[in-house]
């Protein structure tokens, strides 16, 4: 097994203070074209495979039963901020399913945005499930369960659902699932190396809408992410900035514990990395200079400048800091 590569690092004081090592592929139409790392190394995708989840919604014909939209289809792929607009939008989402905040098996937690937040901590009014970050996921469960007529408890593994999730993940990573965990919002996860995770990613960015049922459905997917990129993520989130500044060429999805992915149509190639202490801070880093070394991303864009390049400053906007790219990376 190959030791992870150092990736970022931080400086402080004319010293390196922290390194971030981790794992990551870039998967092209004839497999890994470059590797840092070890690309078997196996691990929970988290929140980065809500594309893979959202298959069986498409492909079982519940999404087109439905009448979802492209917005829905995006909030189905979302570990959003629980914004008002997510917030809403999922409960409307709900109601035309004739189901309710009490449906969802995610929990209920604080929501990320802060005006939200802000509102129900001044009202003394608790947070809802809806609220969750994996609202919009679970909708697509709940839409999916509804179509095919399963029991309530639809985050259980031996449900129809999640046998429908397991079975699509298995099939887009090309690889037998070593092991589940339970997400933070209480569905399975799916383990598989980095290269499955990076192979499945690859396959979203080649997939056209005049492909085969799966190619078809991953298309909208996709398509949609990167239509609705404030819903993906939500206003000061990586996902959202980079898609928003990449303008069409890359869609890109986190996930918890130093987990990120990117798929780039235009250049049907897949990316996917894995950050070994679980650092947000610098899974988005990673991935940004593996964006402009592969040109979705220019180097002055403004996300780069405050993920990557960009001073990091204390309360009183003092530059303390910066991150910095290790030395061979993002070179193969």
């Amino acid at each position: 097994m190959t030791a992870p590569e150092a990736m970022i690092e931080l400086w402080r004081g004319g010293m390196c203070e922290s390194v971030h090592h981790g794992h990551a592929v870039i998967f092209g139409p004839e497999g890994i074209e470059a590797s840092w790392g070890d690309p078997e190394a196996v691990i929970f995708p988290r929140s980065s495979v809500k594309m893979i989840q959202a298959l069986p919604l498409l492909e079982s014909g519940a999404a087109e039963a439905a009448g979802l939209t492209t917005r829905q289809l995006a909030l189905s792929c979302a570990s959003h901020s629980g914004a008002h607009m997510h917030r809403a939008a999922v409960e409307d989402w709900l109601a035309t399913l004739g189901l309710g905040d009490d449906d969802l098996r995610c929990g209920a937690h604080l929501p990320r945005d802060k005006a939200e937040k802000k509102q129900l901590i001044c009202s003394d009014h608790a947070p809802c499930q809806a609220h969750n970050n994996c609202s919009g996921k679970h909708a697509g469960f709940l839409t999916l369960n509804k179509h095919l007529g399963s029991g309530p408890d639809y985050v259980e593994i031996d449900h129809p659902v999640q046998r429908a999730v397991k079975s699509a993940f298995e099939e887009v990573t090309e690889e037998t699932s070593p092991r589940y965990g339970i997400d933070g919002c209480s569905a399975p996860n799916f383990a598989t190396s980095l290269a499955g995770l990076g192979r499945a990613m690859q396959f979203f960015a080649a997939a056209t809408s005049d492909g085969d049922l799966r190619a078809r459905a991953a298309t909208r997917l996709v398509d949609a992410m990167m239509e609705h990129p404030e819903l993906v993520a939500g206003e000061g989130r990586a996902c959202t900035e980079i898609m928003r500044e990449a303008n069409g060429r890359v869609a890109v999805k986190t996930g918890a514990e130093g987990v990120y992915v990117a798929m780039l149509p235009d250049q049907k190639r897949g990316v996917a990395l894995k950050i070994t202490d679980g650092a947000t801070r610098a899974s988005e880093a990673a991935m940004i200079a593996l964006l402009i070394r592969l040109g979705a991303l220019d180097a002055d864009a403004p996300v780069v400048h405050r993920r990557l390049t960009g001073p990091i400053t204390n309360w009183r906007g003092l530059k303390t800091g910066e991150l910095r790219r290790a030395a061979q990376f993002p070179k193969a």
